[in-house]
């Protein structure tokens, strides 16, 4: 038996570079608005830069879109040949040719980066750069945020603010509506309330009274004396008792440093039920003396 040529079962395949540029050009890179782009500097312009970004055209950065407060070398911000992550803000034109930003992408990530910090609990820096009847508004990681008046620890003449560097905590932080809220009275809380500890006596003023409880102020963070923290002994009434103002002296019990709760009690301070009753000023003037014995019995303390 003769042995048949495999050639003739197959067929001539030739590939030109027309051919080449014509299935390049069906692979066409597509460049959305939103996505993040990694390119190279390549060129300056007096309306921006050229950065190749391996496309059909290189993309370019309109100066608004170059994050700088006074553009006056392109060369310092963007040299020649960097290559870093661009925003996409504007898809190809009839060109190919796309916009690109660092301003933009740098705000996105300002955006993230204060919403991980808000979750942290920890304390920003607001530059301060104007005013209006709500609060004052001024700078955050390039971001425009603004602390309600309520939220500020000097709520007096607010134009003296302007300029000035105000420690802060996140209270909202929302990308989507471009909303940045601070409070200089959270921050304030918090330092507050992590000089305090179970067990310490404390000294504070009553801010309200409901029928279950005694709200106290003790240095910006508020502490509940429970009624049933309060005596030993049955009250009927706490407004027969204590009246908005007056100063009390209490043991804190219990202390939720994440949540700002602090939990009082001045029933332990007594020597029987229901002396608070009879000789509220004496048990307060003798508070101090009666603070150790008052820690002897705080293990069987229950509200």
């Amino acid at each position: 038996m003769s042995s048949q040529s495999t050639s003739s079962g197959q067929q001539n395949v030739s590939f030109s570079q027309d051919d080449f540029a014509k299935a390049l050009e069906g692979l066409d890179f597509q460049f959305n608005k939103g996505t993040i782009v990694s390119g190279t500097v390549i060129q300056y312009s007096p309306d921006g830069v050229f950065v190749d970004i391996q496309g059909k055209s290189p993309g370019f950065i309109p100066l608004k879109e170059v994050p700088a407060n006074s553009i006056t070398d392109l060369a310092e911000i963007l040299p020649l040949e960097t290559k870093r992550d661009f925003l996409i803000i504007r898809e190809q034109d009839a060109d190919g040719q796309v916009t690109l930003s660092l301003r933009q992408l740098a705000m996105q990530e300002a955006w993230q980066r204060l919403g991980e910090i808000k979750e942290t609990g920890e304390t920003v820096t607001m530059v301060v750069t104007g005013v209006n009847k709500g609060g004052v508004t001024g700078e955050v990681d390039g971001l425009r945020g603004f602390i309600p008046r309520s939220h500020l620890l000097s709520k007096d003449n607010l134009e003296s603010l302007i300029g000035q560097e105000l420690n802060a905590n996140l209270l909202e932080v929302d990308s989507d509506r471009r909303k940045l809220i601070l409070s200089q009275r959270q921050m304030a809380q918090a330092e507050a309330i992590d000089k305090l500890e179970e067990k310490n006596l404390v000294e504070g003023t009553i801010t309200r009274i409901e029928s279950y409880g005694v709200f106290v102020n003790l240095d910006n963070i508020t502490g509940l004396l429970h009624i049933k923290q309060i005596s030993s002994q049955h009250i009927e009434s706490i407004f027969n008792l204590f009246r908005v103002g007056d100063t009390v002296k209490a043991v804190i019990v219990e202390l939720d440093t994440l949540k700002k709760r602090v939990s009082l009690s001045t029933k332990i301070l007594e020597d029987y039920p229901g002396e608070i009753l009879e000789k509220k000023a004496e048990l307060f003037a003798d508070a101090e003396n009666r603070l150790e014995k008052a820690l002897k019995k705080l293990e069987t303390v229950s509200e």
